[in-house]
């Protein structure tokens, strides 16, 4: 599914030899950026965008698309490397189609008090080595507002300046908080040290050139999901929603059983039952969302009594015991392991122990307790590998760019996400929200990718209300059926 520079272009001479025509195929892919644009930000007559452009088609690319922000009824503008009667071709053309729109000297000129989205259409995938002048100065500009926090920077493809071959990222290469890669996801955007210039994903199909094979290495977009198995019959009920167990909190841990109850619960698990030691009840019980049922036990084994269809086990339970060990090996259906079952599995040296209908959700220092071996400085995609070469559980990598796979699937990349999750409780939400997806029967795999997604999602679209710093887990679960809804609304077309 990713393809290099050279291999984009190949594509590109092969459908231009069928007929499509370029100005077709920008077209599209300009009206595409608009509506991932006012997917996220709406039609606000405040708001504002910037096509930063070069001479390119990257930079057409962009015109089309502040032609279809401006119909939107955003304010807009341009800010060019050349005086834009100095373009040629399809570039000209679009600059054409655009009527009374202000040519900035400054990006600082464009005041207001809506959203400012700057469009980065500097240059595409032919980039190598530091930019130049006059894009330089343009990528540096570009770069200062994304530092204020004044802007939301969107690339175009790929940002400016980063190699599309090996995600090596020169001086000033724009640092986008999403970009939009058109028709096939270049395979330096998911390279380690491209991460921060990159941001968020989008991936837009573009009519005979999206050819994905997921059966390679692939991203995680609404595109490339079997959103039919989210589908519910008019007669469904919540016993087909699923049951979800939870062993989850202890003393002074008390908010991740709350946490992962309640990402079970929006996650959409029919029933739902917390397990917890007797004399940490009290504590917890006022936690918990009314719907979820909390059980005290004395010990983990008696979850083993219970007929569920999946199980969460792990955040907030401290130092966990034998107990806890035992449910893993002897419940047989779908389960997610995270947190401090995580840490036990680690002391145990237990992964090759574990099951394919077992899901792990490791942060990286979860990851170097479970392989503590591992040679320093490889990369993440290797180190994914790495482990399930040794164990059979599906995979849940976190991270900026999290990674899914299991010993019979490529590596799957997440596209969404923010800065803002980087706090408490995030994964207690959703290891919830995992355990729910499981119930509902869907397959390991699937709902790791499902999770993920949605997990990052709703922790975008609850910046709609909080900012990087305020955004809670308990904001992110709130926005889950939100997520759920922009996964349904997403464009879903497929070429597989």
């Amino acid at each position: 599914m990713f393809l290099t520079s050279h291999e984009m272009y190949a594509a590109e001479e092969a459908a231009f030899a069928t007929g499509v025509p370029a100005e077709d195929l920008m077209n599209q892919a300009g009206e595409k950026i608009a509506k991932e644009i006012l997917r996220r930000f709406g039609t606000a007559p405040k708001n504002r965008a910037i096509a930063v452009i070069g001479k390119g088609n990257n930079g057409a690319d962009a015109l089309v698309a502040l032609r279809h922000l401006k119909e939107a009824g955003w304010q807009v503008g341009i800010r060019a490397s050349v005086d834009p009667s100095q373009l040629e071709g399809l570039p000209l053309k679009k600059w054409k189609e655009l009527s009374d729109v202000p040519l900035l000297s400054s990006l600082d000129q464009f005041h207001g008090q809506g959203s400012l989205i700057l469009l980065d259409g500097l240059l595409g995938i032919g980039t190598k080595g530091d930019l130049r002048e006059p894009l330089a100065g343009l990528a540096c500009e570009i770069n200062a507002m994304g530092e204020r926090r004044s802007a939301f920077i969107v690339a175009i493809d790929i940002p400016s300046g980063l190699n599309c071959e090996t995600g090596l990222c020169g001086k000033n290469t724009v640092k986008a908080d999403l970009t939009c890669t058109l028709a096939s996801p270049k395979i330096g955007l998911i390279a380690d040290q491209a991460i921060s210039h990159v941001g968020a994903l989008a991936l837009l199909k573009l009519d005979g050139l999206s050819n994905w094979d997921l059966s390679k290495d692939h991203l995680i977009t609404p595109a490339t999901l079997p959103l039919e198995k989210l589908t519910r019959p008019f007669d469904f009920h919540k016993g087909q929603a699923g049951r979800v167990g939870i062993i989850a909190g202890s003393r002074g841990l008390a908010g991740a059983a709350a946490l992962t109850s309640l990402g079970a619960l929006r996650g959409g698990a029919g029933l739902i039952t917390l397990f917890v030691k007797k004399e940490d009840y009290p504590l917890i019980l006022p936690l918990v969302p009314l719907e979820v049922m909390v059980k005290p036990i004395t010990s983990y084994r008696e979850v083993l009594r219970d007929p569920f269809d999946a199980l969460a086990i792990g955040p907030g339970l401290g130092l966990a015991g034998t107990d806890v060990l035992s449910v893993i090996h002897n419940f047989t259906g779908p389960m997610v392991i995270d947190a401090d079952a995580l840490n036990l599995i680690a002391r145990r040296s237990a992964i090759t122990t574990l099951r394919p209908n077992q899901l792990v959700t490791p942060h990286p220092g979860e990851m170097a307790r479970l392989l503590p071996s591992l040679p320093e400085g490889i990369s993440r995609a290797e180190i994914a590998s790495e482990f399930v070469r040794q164990s059979q559980a599906a995979l849940l990598f976190k991270g900026a760019r999290t990674i899914v796979t299991d010993q019979n699937s490529p590596l799957a990349y997440n596209t969404t996400g923010t800065p803002a999750m980087a706090t408490g409780g995030q994964g207690d939400v959703l290891s919830g929200l995992l355990a729910a997806l499981l119930a509902r029967g869907i397959l390991t795999i699937e709902s790791a990718k499902f999770g993920a997604w949605l997990s990052g999602r709703a922790s975008e679209l609850a910046l709609a209300v909080e900012s990087e710093e305020s955004l809670s887990a308990t904001s992110t679960a709130a926005h889950l059926g939100k997520a759920f809804q922009s996964l349904r609304s997403a464009e879903t077309e497929k070429s597989l």
